[in-house]
Formats: structure tokens, sequence, C-alpha cells
């Protein structure tokens, strides 16, 4: 059991979400694209993607391991979608893995899963966190759990590595890394 699930909704950010898809698929995780509402759905650039399915066809279903949030500006759409509500939450209680990325991790504050966790976020909605009571950091990926936060589009490679490894493990997430021929991070 390790399908993944990332929502889409009017507005998400590109590079956040379709970097999560391609790095899991070259992991050979089985994972889908889930639209929020309408399908296909319009990014925050403009680019039309047709999703796998919608949230509401997989909200019960048993093999879902993860959902990854991605931000944008329509994150207030994720947040307002009821079938992702209860699919994050049964994901949460069942102890397994819920991730997001730039500003997703307000929505899991809103739905009450961050209170006392370590976790990231793109800066505009760092207050946002903190007032519901996140252990903020500012690291590009952090991890307190089951639960997994990272900041932009700048960390979305690292973020979904991170749960490449999460779901497969060290070796794999190397096998991985190692194809997407990396620079290497210089001192400034």
């Amino acid at each position: 059991m390790t399908r993944v699930v990332v929502p889409l909704a009017e507005g998400f950010e590109e590079i956040e979400a379709l970097t999560v898809v391609d790095i899991l698929r070259r992991a050979e995780i089985d994972m889908v694209t889930a639209a929020v509402d309408a399908n296909p759905v319009t990014s925050s650039h403009g680019i039309r993607v047709e999703a796998d399915t919608t949230v509401e066809a997989i909200v019960d279903d048993p093999e879902i391991a993860m959902v990854v949030l991605p931000g944008g500006p329509g994150t207030a759409n994720l947040g307002e979608s009821e079938p992702l509500r209860r699919l994050t939450t049964r994901l949460k209680e069942q102890d397994r893995e819920v991730a997001a990325i730039c500003a997703a991790p307000s929505v899991l504050a809103e739905y009450g899963m961050l209170e006392g966790k370590r976790a990231t976020s793109f800066p505009a909605v760092r207050e946002k966190l903190i007032e519901s009571g996140v252990d903020y950091r500012e690291e590009p990926v952090v991890r307190d759990g089951k639960l997994t936060t990272s900041r932009g589009p700048g960390t979305a490679m690292d973020f979904a590595l991170e749960l490449v490894e999460i779901l497969n493990g060290p070796e794999t997430r190397q096998e991985v890394e190692s194809r997407l021929v990396r620079p290497e991070v210089r001192p400034a």
C-alpha cells in the first residue's frame, strides 16, 4: 500500500504539484492526481492539467498511504474541499503520511493537524502557522512524525525526494536522485 494522492485545485502551483508527481513516478510509486472540483484543473500560471481522478472518487480508497498538498494561489480552494478534509483527516487518524508545501501547510493548520508539530511553509503563511501552535522552522523540508512540510517552489525537488525516501527508503531516493544530475550547492 503506497498509493499517493496529489490533489489539484484551481490555482495550484505547478512546480510543487508536478515535481512531486514526476519524482514519485520515477521512483515507481503508485500515485494519482485528483481534481478537487472541475477537471481539467487550471494552474496558477494558466496551465490546464487533466487529473487522473477526483478527490470525491477516492476519498475512501483504503490503498492511499499519503496525501501531498501543493500550494499556490489556489490553496484556499484546497481548504474549502470537504472531500479533501475527509481524506486528509482519515489518513491522519490511520497514522498515514500527510505532506504539504508552500502555503498548503495552512490548510493542515485549518484542519487542526499542526498544533505542537514542527513544520515550515511559504513565508507569507508563517504567522498563521505560528498562531495555530506550530513549532515553526525555516528549513527547506521539515519532518515531524508522519507530517512532512516544505517551503515553496524552490524546495519542491528536495521535498519530493524526501517523500520518496519516506515511502521507499534511502536507496530508492539515491537511485532517483543520481539520475537527476543535480548541482552541488555552493556556499554563498
